[in-house]
């Protein structure tokens, strides 16, 4: 992951700060299996150094943006370049305090405390990535304002009160106007620095899928990528949903393409029939066949190919 930072153009002087604290917290053997090896890279050389000088200044990051900006992959990205174990938290409207630190239980004739992800983060001293913390009730994520801020503790009712290992940061993510979300209260958000994720651009969603399928073809990269524009270009417009505008999706179909389907069945099931409604459908349908033949093969799509 450093070679890919240095690759990105991030300077020299960040790299080596990176290295001196994978130096400073060492990760404890049983926790390595938490160490993230990411499938995707995240290409943004202003956003990387953004992240970086804060985590590094020991802040918690807030990464906000619309829909396929890539804050989950960015996310998994900057556990995996600090060497940290990673706790990943998905926060819904009936989140609770006990579910983020941890509550009673018996075990063995007698009540003990069963640690949450949040209580196992901060002792191991991990990335905590909390996923759309905008749908959890603001009530239960007070909680959380004694972790976040400069106090760095947890209180357990009942239990002792705990300080964050030094190398803990927590990663937040949201978006805006998914059903279930609401406004980030004013007391939480003073709790991160906040990096608004821009969409990502069609030079680097290119290097994106020549990255995770080297064996594509620079054309073909070219047209997926001018296909995903038009789709984002049709949302921006409120001609069609962002249901279509799945870039899990598109990768998805890529590999669905290498290992067998045509192109055509590919882009339905990955981008197309993520429109439930039928006009939006056929609307999506049109889009694609404008730009993309749906009677492509691997072998066509792909160089070098095995049988």
């Amino acid at each position: 992951m450093l070679d890919f930072l240095r690759q990105e153009g991030i300077a020299e002087h960040l790299i080596s700060r990176i290295e001196q604290y994978r130096r400073d917290y060492p990760v404890a053997e049983t926790d390595r299996i938490r160490i993230p090896s990411p499938k995707f890279r995240y290409y943004g050389k202003e956003i990387w150094q953004l992240a970086l000088t804060a985590l590094l200044s020991g802040e918690n990051i807030l990464l906000v943006g619309p829909k396929a900006t890539g804050k989950n992959v960015f996310a998994e990205n900057l556990s995996a370049v600090f060497g940290r174990p990673e706790w990943d938290i998905s926060f819904y409207l009936n989140t609770d305090a006990s579910g983020l630190i941890g509550t009673d239980t018996f075990r063995n004739g007698e009540v003990s405390f069963r640690k949450g992800p949040i209580y196992a983060c901060a002792e191991a001293g991990g990335f905590g990535i909390l996923d759309e913390i905008n749908m959890a009730k603001n009530e239960s994520l007070a909680v959380l304002h004694a972790t976040l801020d400069f106090r760095r503790i947890i209180d357990v009712p009942g239990y002792s009160r705990i300080r964050l290992a030094p190398a803990t940061r927590f990663i937040a993510t949201m978006n805006y106007g998914y059903a279930g979300t609401r406004e980030l209260n004013e007391a939480l958000a003073s709790r991160f620095m906040v990096i608004n994720m821009p969409v990502i651009s069609g030079t680097n969603l290119e290097k994106l899928l020549l990255q995770q399928y080297p064996k594509l073809k620079t054309e073909f990269a070219a047209q997926l990528t001018a296909l995903f524009e038009e789709i984002r270009r049709k949302c921006e417009s409120s001609e069609i949903s962002t249901k279509a505008l799945d870039l899990r999706g598109l990768l998805a179909a890529v590999n669905l393409v290498y290992h067998g389907l045509s192109m055509r069945d590919a882009l339905n099931i990955g981008i197309i029939n993520k429109s439930f409604d039928e006009f939006e459908r056929t609307l999506v349908e049109d889009i694609v066949s404008a730009r993309i033949d749906g009677k492509l093969m691997r072998e066509d799509i792909f160089s070098a190919v095995d049988a």
